[in-house]
């Protein structure tokens, strides 16, 4: 879907900016035509030497660099886009794309494109949940945007939790859908899918369970996920990774206890439940919680307190 594609890539002043080369050489490996604007701050994390490099065409930098071409340089690459994202977007680039300023060639060609344009923030957890960014990426929302949520883990500031930037593969993944006109008609929409099939203990060996895949589930939350829903996926034991697709929060579980309470933590934002997993039908009234027992059973002739298991 990306073959042939002339994409637009914006770049801020974020620590995430390292990511973007990789992002700029998987779409130039799908048949795509890459132009990248960077904006000052983020050429002090990568230089556009780099991006040049790998995209194959001139890198801009500033508004007030000598023309490539005898034309106005921010309109041409906002009439060539056929898409545009920035990846890192940072809180202050989506600040100023929300409140309509302008003032450096990234934010200015991207007012002046009509290429759907899809925004990837990528910032500290806590600058990330201020109200102020949610409204801005809300605005940016209602007004036809695409928000690509940032992912959950580990930041470079030492923080866990959300803003962490995609990976490059998810960014191709959502562009690829919007060049395909995937409806993304679950934008802002929470959905919570369980999935797989849950275990309930007998002992601490043994459990009550069955043979669930999870394959349904995971598959509805990957869909649900390139439409643009936030999907928290609440899995039983399964051997399947969790879906590539980026939006999406996995919550492993084991038993049908803990598949309850963890569905009810996140039922009271959520916009749509999709119950796709295979809980048990029975469960122990009484789990034994001591290994020797089970062994006494097998082995009487042990003496009492001999088994330190």
């Amino acid at each position: 879907m990306l073959n042939g594609k002339n994409v637009i890539i914006g770049v801020s002043g974020g620590i995430a900016a390292y990511k973007a080369v990789d992002l700029v050489s998987r779409l130039k490996k799908a048949g795509a035509s890459v132009y990248v604007i960077m904006t000052s701050a983020a050429a002090k994390f990568v230089t556009p030497l780099t991006f040049r490099e790998i995209s194959g065409n001139p890198v801009v930098t500033s508004m007030w660099e000598e023309p490539k071409q005898w034309n106005v340089e921010h309109i041409a690459l906002a009439t060539k886009a056929d898409l545009f994202v920035i990846a890192p977007a940072t809180a202050n680039v989506i600040g100023k794309i929300a409140n309509g300023i302008a003032d450096d060639m990234l934010t200015t060609t991207v007012m002046a494109t009509k290429a759907p344009v899809l925004i990837v923030p990528a910032m500290n957890t806590n600058m990330y949940l201020n109200p102020i960014v949610q409204g801005n990426l809300e605005k940016l929302s209602s007004i036809g945007y695409d928000i690509l949520e940032p992912a959950y883990g580990m930041l470079a500031c030492g923080v866990e939790g959300p803003g962490r930037l995609p990976e490059p593969a998810d960014i191709v993944d959502r562009l690829a859908a919007i060049a395909a006109g995937t409806p993304l008609d679950l934008n802002g929409k929470k959905i919570i899918i369980t999935a797989g099939g849950t275990r309930e203990p007998i002992d601490p060996v043994r459990y009550i369970g069955n043979r669930s895949s999870g394959k349904m589930g995971y598959a509805l939350a990957s869909a649900a996920a390139r439409r643009g829903g936030s999907v928290v996926l609440i899995s039983g034991p399964v051997n399947l990774p969790c879906p590539a697709d980026n939006g999406i929060v996995l919550k492993k579980v084991e038993c049908a206890n803990e598949m309850r309470q963890a569905v009810l933590s996140e039922f009271d934002d959520a916009d749509i439940v999709i119950k796709a997993a295979a809980v048990a039908d029975y469960r122990p009234q009484q789990m034994t919680t001591q290994i020797q027992f089970l062994l006494a059973c097998f082995m009487p002739e042990l003496p009492a307190g001999s088994l330190n298991i």
